[in-house]
């Protein structure tokens, strides 16, 4: 897939953002990936009282990602209330690593960047396949 329609991508984000749950925080949050056969799955973010078990939208991207069918993620883009696009925190880069690897695009506010400028020398499964010799 060599064309991204980030409008498109965009809106999905921030459809699903209005459906965050986020009483605590006040800061909503909508994630849509586009995956290699060219699905938009999406997440929101979803707080909790005791903060650390919130889920990122990004998390619940991922989960839409594996509930649909799997695939890889090819492009994301990520919004705040305001409609500006956010960069995934650590956890989140991880989990976008995973599953769409180090060509993955993401939006931000100074344009696509791939995961491999977000996340360099990022640790995935063949690192884990190497040290158990599976390569």
């Amino acid at each position: 897939m060599s064309t991204v329609d980030w409008p498109t991508l965009t809106a999905a984000a921030v459809q699903v953002m209005h459906r965050a749950y986020a009483p605590y925080s006040k800061y909503p949050v909508g994630a849509a990936g586009l995956v290699d056969d060219g699905r938009i799955v999406v997440g929101c973010n979803v707080e909790n009282a005791s903060y650390g078990v919130t889920l990122c939208a990004e998390c619940g991207m991922i989960s839409d990602l594996v509930a649909t069918g799997g695939g890889r993620l090819v492009a994301m883009s990520c919004v705040d209330a305001n409609e500006n696009p956010l960069l995934p925190c650590g956890r989140c880069r991880q989990l976008l690593w995973e599953h769409g690897g180090p060509a993955m695009l993401v939006n931000s506010k100074y344009g696509p960047m791939s995961m491999a400028v977000l996340m360099p020398h990022g640790f995935g499964l063949s690192d884990m396949e190497a040290v158990r010799g599976e390569l």
